[in-house]
């Protein structure tokens, strides 16, 4: 009898689990329906003020939100930090989507549309859904899980295909090549996956490229 009480207890945990996953998804698109043209920035949240990368993203962002589009982040710091800023700074939508975590992230204050998530695959719907590009910075495995989801969608036609821009070819160039040695080469993707993103350093060109495709 205690163990069937056990599994029914289990069994409503999981059922309200599911009002919480759907409440975070209705929150997320009563926040951004409206949100008009944007731009996913994924980075290192590690990055500091007087990181060249840091630096660029904040750059990067202030560029875009000058030209009329929101910038979407994860909310918390290093990049994410710098493109709220950016944003921000020019007046822009300034979107933190913060995932709640035990270490690392905390939200910016520099966010004008913040929004908290205990789901990542919630969150990264979010990301994707709104944006017009994605802009990938140098990060660690939560970037390059950002940026491969936005690939594996466009190759897979999940989604159209829209910008997807990894700025820093010094980062970035080595991931390239490996990509082009172990998954072209061998058959793995086909060649017209490598058009799928392209990698960029100069600001002003990565936003040129992104209005060639996006109507602001």
């Amino acid at each position: 009898m205690e163990r069937q009480y056990l599994i029914d207890d289990i069994r409503l945990g999981e059922s309200w689990r599911l009002f919480k996953i759907m409440g975070e998804f209705v929150d997320g698109v009563e926040a951004l329906h409206d949100i008009g043209p944007a731009v996913s920035i994924f980075g290192s949240a590690r990055s500091r003020p007087d990181d060249p990368v840091y630096q660029k993203a904040e750059k990067i962002a202030a560029l875009f939100a000058k030209n009329d589009f929101a910038v979407i982040t994860g909310g918390g710091g290093g990049v994410m930090e710098a493109a709220n800023k950016g944003a921000a700074g020019e007046g822009g939508t300034s979107v933190g989507l913060n995932i709640s975590l035990p270490f690392e992230q905390q939200p910016n204050p520099y966010a004008n549309v913040e929004l908290e998530f205990n789901y990542f695959f919630i969150r990264k719907v979010m990301f994707v859904k709104y944006a017009q590009a994605y802009i990938g910075l140098p990060g660690g495995f939560g970037t390059l899980d950002e940026v491969f989801e936005s690939l594996t969608l466009v190759q897979t036609r999940r989604i159209k295909p829209l910008p997807i821009i990894l700025v820093d070819s010094d980062f970035w160039g080595g991931l390239k090549d490996w990509i082009l040695e172990k998954l072209l080469d061998t058959g793995r993707i086909s060649p017209e996956d490598i058009d799928i993103f392209q990698i960029m350093d100069d600001p002003e060109e990565i936003v040129k490229t992104v209005k060639k495709t996006v109507i602001v």
